[in-house]
């Protein structure tokens, strides 16, 4: 779990240090003359992958002490996760768009 709760949060990071608009999906491109507040849709958008990578680092301190809790735990927050990075990220992309 920790490689992967590494990966969301240095992803978290990355989008908020970045200069240009960080993009969502794999593949898709955010022009900057889309953004009108860059610095601030970065920020919103680390903030989204840190919350995420939040249930990666919960299920691993959970499987030290319940293996069988953390897979729930995480099952439930990947699942339900997702959903919310879609709508989270849709919200961000509206109120930074120009």
């Amino acid at each position: 779990m920790i490689p992967c709760s590494l990966s969301f949060t240095a992803l978290g990071i990355y989008a908020m240090r970045r200069k240009k608009p960080m993009w969502f999906w794999s593949g898709s491109t955010v022009h900057e003359y889309e953004i009108r507040d860059i610095p601030a849709y970065n920020r919103a958008n680390g903030i989204m992958w840190l919350c995420y990578s939040s249930v990666f680092w919960i299920s691993t301190v959970l499987g030290f002490f319940k293996v069988a809790a953390a897979g729930i735990f995480l099952s439930i927050g990947c699942l339900g996760g997702l959903p919310f990075l879609i709508i989270a990220y849709q919200k961000i992309y509206k109120k930074y768009k120009r």
